[in-house]
């Protein structure tokens, strides 16, 4: 059968972003001849076969790079030009910054359908002074083309997107619950226990704020607190009961995270964590900063808690103990995952996206 092709580029091949494309692309396979050019970062998995489906082609672009390079960003254009101009694709997908500025400038006049995800936007990050802010947002503003769709994956993200282009859309993230089906899934709501387990997960970035995590830490000495992830801030986690384990696989990642009483976020900006998904499918008291993302997901005292500043967490943490909705709260975030944010539910909306763009072709 002669299947529609679609062509991912994604830069940022690691930690969420990774998670969202292995999902995706291993759900819409069935439906679609599925490419996927992607650069390495230190967070990308090793055996990258084993996560795809077979029928998937991956395919190195080997001078993609997280930081602004003129020559290598020029290279990393070609790169793509080639391979547009051999696999010939019925769609295109840009995934962040980096391949969505060099994918849509590529394909600025092209007829095929074009769409661009974010996974968080460079301007909204706070470790930037304002004209940076205002360079950043401005090239998104002046490289939103017409012929290129935005798709978000949140409803915050997709507010901020229409200050950008009309031609938006959103759909949330998702996260694979085949990956759940040998884990005996431990609930560890009581907080009565004289052995509690923080955990997070993530790269030890600005981003991920880890100044925020070890104050914390700091504030709650008898608590042990494990930092799954690594980067170039772990030298900012000095607090005696925390735990950096490095990367780690997903089999590895999730049974740290099984045996968590609270998950934590304390970033500073976000698209939509897959990490965060994870956490409430495991039954995990979820705690996260309220920024982007996170609040389109976590509803205070519904299915999760968010906060604002250490004093607030703080307070909440305090709180929990005399708190006897906790299995309720749980309950309620782990099947609000189960209902909507997985990514059977998330790859069917993207097929909708993608058939209606080719028959209005």
């Amino acid at each position: 059968m002669n299947r529609k092709k679609v062509l991912y580029f994604v830069e940022a091949f690691g930690g969420g972003v990774f998670t969202y494309i292995c999902n995706l692309a291993n759900e819409l396979c069935q439906y679609y001849d599925i490419y996927i050019a992607y650069g390495t970062r230190k967070q990308t998995p090793k055996n990258l076969n084993k996560y795809f489906n077979k029928d998937i082609h991956l395919i190195k672009v080997k001078n993609y790079q997280r930081e602004v390079s003129f020559i290598k960003d020029v290279a990393a254009y070609k790169e793509m030009q080639q391979i547009m101009t051999e696999v010939k694709p019925d769609i295109v997908h840009l995934n962040s910054s980096k391949s969505g500025i060099l994918g849509r400038w590529l394909l600025k006049n092209n007829k095929v359908p074009v769409f661009y995800t974010p996974h968080g936007y460079s301007f909204l990050m706070t470790n930037i002074d304002k004209k940076k802010k205002f360079f950043y947002k401005t090239l998104e503003k002046i490289f939103a083309f017409k012929n290129v769709k935005t798709i978000a994956c949140s409803k915050s993200e997709y507010e901020i997107t229409k200050q950008l282009t009309n031609n938006a859309t959103y759909v949330d993230n998702g996260i694979n619950l085949k990956e759940f089906s040998g884990l005996v899934i431990k609930d560890n709501s009581n907080l009565h226990s004289n052995n509690l387990k923080v955990v997070t997960i993530g790269r030890i970035s600005v981003q991920k704020n880890p100044q925020l995590f070890n104050q914390i830490a700091i504030s709650f000495p008898d608590i042990k607190f494990i930092w799954v992830g690594d980067g170039d801030l772990k030298t900012q986690l000095t607090a005696p009961n925390i735990t950096i384990t490095g990367w780690v696989n997903t089999t590895t990642a999730l049974s740290y995270l099984n045996e968590a009483n609270i998950f934590v976020m304390t970033s500073l900006w976000e698209g939509l964590p897959m990490a965060l998904l994870e956490a409430m499918y495991m039954k995990k008291i979820c705690i996260v900063s309220n920024v982007v993302g996170n609040k389109d997901v976590i509803h205070n005292e519904e299915n999760g808690y968010t906060y604002n500043n250490l004093n607030e967490f703080i307070e909440k943490v305090n709180s929990l103990k005399d708190n006897d909705d906790l299995q309720k709260i749980v309950n309620c975030a782990h099947d609000q995952v189960v209902k909507h944010y997985n990514s059977k539910n998330m790859a069917l909306e993207y097929k909708k996206i993608y058939d209606d763009a080719l028959q209005s072709k």
